[in-house]
């Protein structure tokens, strides 16, 4: 990632899928009822070849309320992870998942991605993006 640049979410090169294996912190935007941004940190995971990114999370917390707001068609949101000039950003339809396996593997994901095995949580929901838009710059 020389430039600032458009990718697509299903077939990114190298060296963008490549900063999104390494650990990051990462920003979570959803939209509030009244149109404002709600930016979180959150952990992600990115799976171009499902084309979703992944944030487990509590189903109690802010993030989920709003997108459970947006209804059946998911809420438009954006995921982004910043390391210097470095940045990367996925965007796309959230929809909150309570399936077990849905969580389960969203779990997998994040103990691959950062190194730790989540703590158990019965309260824990993932929060799936559909992904339609990738940019960067490296």
């Amino acid at each position: 990632m020389a430039t600032t640049y458009a990718v697509d979410p299903g077939n990114p090169d190298d060296s963008y899928l490549s900063f999104w294996r390494e650990k990051h912190l990462c920003t979570l935007t959803t939209l509030r009822p009244d149109g404002t941004p709600h930016l979180v940190p959150v952990g992600v995971t990115y799976d171009p070849g499902a084309l979703l990114a992944r944030v487990i999370t509590n189903r109690t917390s802010a993030k989920v309320r709003h997108v459970l707001a947006a209804g059946a068609e998911g809420a438009p949101v954006a995921v982004c992870q910043v390391d210097g000039r470095r940045w990367a950003t996925l965007e796309g339809r959230a929809v909150v998942r309570t399936e077990r396996a849905h969580v389960a593997e969203a779990e997998r994901r994040y103990a691959e991605r950062y190194g730790r095995t989540p703590s158990p949580n019965p309260s824990r929901v993932v929060i799936e993006i559909a992904l339609t838009r990738a940019m960067g710059r490296g």
